[in-house]
């Protein structure tokens, strides 16, 4: 019921709330940078003793705000592409942005707390390493993201994918699911459709 009401939404509707997602994006980064220096206050005036653990609670904040206002980020994505698509193609987007922007900000978090080359360094190499990592996931998610916006085959098709036949059921972020003739579901990674040849077969009058 909610994405079919996330489809009647108007374009006026679809502007209020892109913008409502950007202002909550720059709420975060305020409080987050109010939030810190204000802990960093605590920590010098009153709790002295225990300055070698600010550290930590920074890192914490930063993890904290840094994933809302990825989150954010992402959002604004996902309502600015409504204008021009539908839900699939935007939350496809939104979830790219999502694992893009965790990524990066894990890697400077990292790079930020070594601090100077070995930062820099550290925070390339954990890039590098989440990059591997999310790798087969990320490359899933691009690639139905290729699929939602090329669309070279839509709910209710009968095709030929990945060795399999059937009807298409669903197009999703990471899989498109087909329904075969003996009733079985098939969830095809979007990344093996990519890189095969896709079969259309004629609509039986």
């Amino acid at each position: 019921m909610g994405t079919v009401q996330q489809e009647q939404l108007s374009g006026e509707e679809v502007t209020k709330k892109a913008s409502a997602a950007m202002a909550r994006i720059v709420l975060y980064v305020v409080l987050y940078v109010i939030v810190a220096a204000i802990v960093q206050g605590i920590f010098t005036s009153f709790l002295l003793p225990f300055i070698d653990y600010v550290a930590y609670v920074q890192i914490l904040l930063a993890v904290s705000f840094g994933y809302l206002i990825v989150s954010g980020v992402a959002t604004f994505f996902y309502w600015s592409m409504r204008v021009k698509y539908d839900h699939a193609t935007a939350a496809a987007i939104r979830n790219v942005v999502r694992i893009i922007g965790i990524g990066a900000l894990v890697a400077a978090i990292a790079g930020g707390v070594a601090g100077g080359a070995a930062g820099v360094a550290l925070g390339g190499f954990i890039g590098m390493v989440i990059g591997f990592a999310c790798q087969q996931v990320l490359g899933q998610a691009i690639a139905g993201l290729f699929l939602l916006i090329a669309r070279p085959f839509k709910i209710g098709d009968e095709v030929g994918l990945a060795g399999e036949d059937g009807v298409i059921d669903d197009v999703a972020t990471l899989f498109t699911s087909v329904i075969k003739a003996d009733g079985l579901k098939v969830l095809i990674p979007n990344n093996a459709i990519i890189g095969s040849k896709i079969y259309l077969k004629p609509k039986s009058k």
